[in-house]
């Protein structure tokens, strides 16, 4: 079966587009935790200041039953702004993370208009013909080395527009694409080694050394690596052999339209003087980033003014002019707009769970179900809990500050 044999139209596709949109998903769960605020018991953990990660953490058996606090329409509609910032002292939540990902966007979109990624993207294609299949686990691994060194997530962002159009130019789908980024990290993250904003943080508020289970932790990473990578290969093959396969098939068409202007051969190409610089800067800036995140101690500040800097000297290289390097990034920016917006939408559930004061309460139930366990049904239950609090409280750092010093101590 080809490409055009495949109809446009099918049940899956409309079903799909009447699926909420992830706005709205994340509205309504705002809106179910505003609800639970009326019905769960509001109650707190007394705080002391850990010194090993400079945060107050709550301190074990000290929870009671406190007023409660529902929170009303008004709360709700506050929240997604609360999600940025408190409106009340003004001290950020998510607005640095959201800014972030507009600087990010206002970089790649500069990137894009000197044209050196588009023209190193077929220059790529030309020099892997027939070997692309193994683009797919040497990317695995870069990725999942940040996320286990650093926890890679956001910062992943840049690549999708960049590796998705390879990957279609290469005869797999766009899936494959997010695959290898997707995974690849999100394995990384699973056995995070050294990751400070997850291992270390919850190894420190736990009160052991983050040193203790590295090598099941390597374990992990290797093992489940090798299992993911063989997975993605598996039906990245499929796909190319067959594209009827994809699960997206009936999509192939129109990504390829998207993503490479519906052209199914590659014209040769050849990197210019300034197409080579502009990547090789390109490059450098996330070689800072892994570096400033890791050894200096950078946040979404400094990432976002690493990017606005690099954006201008990319600009200056690629012969723009001010009003094209203001729009590209302008329009850059845009196109992560939404990705903005969903960040400060997922915080704005934590603001509400804090302001109605049932996180504690949720969490001293955790901490009651897991009294007396075995060490297996322990181990299970606790993985399951700190599952259902992650779609919560969307941070890794303070999923580990808010639960482990309450749940650790339950595990000697």
């Amino acid at each position: 079966m080809t490409e055009g044999d495949i109809p446009e139209q099918n049940p899956d596709e409309v079903l799909a587009s009447r699926f909420p949109t992830a706005y709205t998903v994340l509205f309504l769960l705002i809106a179910v935790i505003a609800a639970l605020t009326w019905i769960i018991p509001a109650g707190q953990y007394e705080r002391s200041m850990n010194e090993e990660i400079d945060r107050e953490v709550a301190v074990p058996g000290t929870y009671q039953q406190v007023e409660a606090n529902p929170q009303g329409f008004v709360d709700v509609m506050l929240a997604p702004t609360a999600g940025f910032y408190d409106p009340d002292s003004y001290v950020a939540n998510a607005i640095d993370v959201a800014l972030f990902v507009l600087f990010l966007g206002g970089f790649l979109g500069v990137v894009n208009a000197t044209g050196a990624i588009d023209t190193g993207i077929k220059s790529v294609m030309q020099r892997l013909k027939g070997r692309e299949i193994w683009m797919i686990p040497i990317l695995m691994v870069l990725f999942a080395i940040g996320g286990t060194t650093y926890g890679m997530a956001e910062e992943t962002l840049a690549f999708y527009i960049i590796l998705i159009p390879i990957i279609i130019a290469a005869g797999y789908d766009a899936v494959t694409g997010v695959a290898i980024i997707l995974i690849g990290s999100g394995i990384g993250v699973l056995g995070s080694t050294i990751n400070p904003f997850a291992t270390v943080i919850a190894s420190n508020a736990a009160g052991i050394p983050f040193t203790d289970g590295l090598l099941l932790r390597m374990v992990l990473l290797i093992g489940g690596l090798i299992i993911c990578i063989a997975y993605v290969m598996r039906y990245a093959m499929r796909v190319k052999a067959d594209p009827s396969r994809s699960v997206v098939a009936r999509q192939l068409g129109a990504h390829r339209q998207v993503f490479l202007g519906g052209q199914k051969d590659q014209a040769a190409v050849a990197l210019t003087i300034t197409h080579k610089i502009v990547l090789i800067i390109f490059a450098l800036t996330f070689v800072a980033m892994i570096w400033g995140v890791a050894t200096q101690d950078w946040w979404m500040a400094n990432m976002g003014a690493l990017f606005l800097g690099a954006a201008i000297v990319i600009g200056v290289v690629g012969r723009l002019g001010e009003k094209q390097l203001t729009g590209s990034f302008v329009d850059g920016a845009r196109d992560l707009l939404g990705v903005a917006l969903v960040v400060g939408l997922a915080r704005g559930i934590v603001v509400i769970m804090e302001q109605g004061m049932i996180a504690d309460t949720i969490l001293h139930s955790a901490e009651n179900s897991l009294g007396g366990l075995s060490e297996l049904a322990f181990i299970n239950l606790m993985f399951w809990i700190e599952v259902g609090m992650s779609f919560f409280v969307p941070s890794s750092s303070g999923l580990a500050v808010l639960s482990m010093p309450i749940l650790a101590p339950l595990a000697d």
